[in-house]
């Protein structure tokens, strides 16, 4: 079972992934990714966010540029930890992106991250970070990534 799902509004944002996921690896934390769409596939994203939790997902990952609805309409269906990487793309190049995924109605959050491959980098240490609080093991990793300068 995943203990992080990673998922991208569209199979053109999987290039961001590739460097990314090496921190999950790093960390030990068992992922998997998919491709949904709060546009394109809505009930599909709806029915995931529902299941996730029993599902063995402890923390979501949502990564999608331009409207970037993503997120949001995964944290309306769950209570798990919802995490927003906005992608680059469309006509703010990101920042359109950024906007959507950070303005949430109180109540519904996702904690929000930088555009493209940093955010989405940050997100999956902050990942690790809210795992490890149940995980002395993890902890430990994390203790090791700080005294590293935060790399791998």
């Amino acid at each position: 079972m995943p203990q992080v799902t990673v998922l991208f509004g569209s199979k053109s944002d999987l290039k961001y992934w590739e460097e990314s996921k090496k921190y999950l690896e790093y960390f030990d934390i068992s992922s998997e990714l998919k491709v949904l769409s709060a546009h394109r596939t809505p009930d599909e994203v709806a029915t995931f966010a529902r299941e996730a939790r029993k599902n063995g997902t402890r923390v979501i990952i949502a990564g999608a540029g331009m409207a970037a609805h993503l997120a949001g309409a995964v944290a309306a269906h769950t209570d798990l930890p919802v995490l927003g990487v906005p992608l680059p793309g469309g006509i703010m190049d990101g920042t359109d992106a950024l906007l959507s995924t950070v303005q949430m109605p109180a109540g519904v959050p996702v904690a929000t991250f930088a555009v493209g491959t940093a955010g989405l980098r940050n997100a999956c240490v902050f990942a690790a970070q809210i795992l490890s609080l149940n995980d002395p093991e993890l902890t430990k990793k994390l203790e090791e990534f700080k005294e590293q300068g935060s790399r791998i």
